[in-house]
């Protein structure tokens, strides 16, 4: 007997080894249902379409000092007027729609894409929603966190020794 004849189907596309019926297995045609299902799923994620596109997730960079945090978000293709910010029980939301359109009248393509996007960031220390600050130039969102003087004054740097 075979080793590959234990293995009842493939993967990556690869076709199924006849040597099993699903007729008689249904729990082995269950088991490549599941697997189909799990690979459309994180093929997804390389932007090729399905179910968690990344385009859709905008990149975030998070940056913290003694007297602000600092949030910069990449959503190229997107309108200022399309982006809400809001602070909202001690948790800054991020969130908007992008919709873009392709269109080749010559070939008579056209294409759309549209998604909404949202990011939460939890704010550990009290803050004062008049001093919070953004701005939106060429694709990226910037937003500034004023630190209260009560988190000022907890913040404390560790310096890191030799052992």
């Amino acid at each position: 007997m075979n080793v590959r004849d234990l293995i009842p189907w493939g993967r990556n596309g690869s076709a199924p080894v006849p040597s099993y019926g699903e007729s008689q297995h249904p729990f082995l045609a269950l088991h490549r249902e599941m697997n189909r299902l799990f690979d459309d799923a994180f093929r997804g994620f390389g932007g090729n379409g399905a179910l968690f596109p990344a385009e859709a997730i905008p990149k975030m960079e998070l940056g913290e000092t003694e007297k602000e945090m600092r949030v910069s978000v990449e959503i190229p293709g997107v309108e200022e007027k399309d982006i809400e910010v809001t602070l909202a029980d001690g948790t800054l939301v991020i969130r908007g729609e992008k919709t873009s359109e392709t269109r080749d009248d010559e070939r008579q393509f056209s294409e759309i894409h549209y998604g909404r996007f949202e990011r939460r960031i939890p704010m550990d220390w009290e803050v004062n929603p008049d001093e919070v600050k953004a701005s939106f130039k060429n694709g990226v969102l910037t937003i500034t966190v004023p630190k209260s003087e009560k988190a000022r004054q907890s913040y404390k740097r560790i310096p890191i020794g030799q052992s």
